[in-house]
């Protein structure tokens, strides 16, 4: 199911500094966890976190949504062609978790070299619907473009994940 996305109507509503209630709200269901999505605008996304977000990616830790934007934008900077998919772990009340894998290539060209990220995030909910926290915990190895699963014309979430990449079902 396509994960919603902020409209530009709601981002004009956070920057005014109303607190309009994200949607889906906590607690969650199997299938309001599965609507999460993500974007890669960093002004786009900073909103849907509280205002003191606290964030550990990998071994960076931070907090705020200015912080999370900078991050964001470093990230994304460097990481090109990128294609995301990710898939429900567990969720509980106000927390899900969810095992991801990502590709992306050093630069436009998508003759350079390729990586694959993968590993678990778990993030927590605050009542309005906004992230208070994300942890991260990730592996990144260089790929050949050959290897990759996530190719043009491929759909990230069509077919399986290959074992030792996945937890056991």
């Amino acid at each position: 199911m396509a994960a919603p996305d902020l409209t530009h109507d709601t981002a004009r509503l956070f920057s005014s500094g109303k607190q309009a209630p994200l949607h889906p709200l906590p607690p969650f269901t199997e299938e309001t966890a599965k609507h999460l999505g993500d974007t890669c605008n960093p002004q786009l996304v900073s909103p849907a976190y509280t205002p003191d977000s606290l964030w550990r990616n990998r071994d960076e830790f931070f907090s705020g949504r200015e912080a999370i934007e900078a991050f964001l934008r470093r990230k994304w900077d460097k990481e090109h062609n990128y294609r995301l998919r990710k898939e429900l772990f567990c969720f509980q009340d106000n927390r899900i978790a969810v095992e991801f894998w990502y590709e992306y290539s050093e630069s436009d060209d998508p003759c350079s070299q390729w990586y694959r990220t993968y590993g678990l995030e778990h993030w927590v909910f605050g009542p309005d619907g906004r992230m208070s926290s994300r942890q991260m915990s990730g592996n990144t190895i260089p790929i050949k473009n050959v290897e990759r699963w996530f190719k043009d014309g491929v759909d990230v979430n069509d077919g399986d994940v290959l074992p030792g990449h996945i937890s056991r079902k």
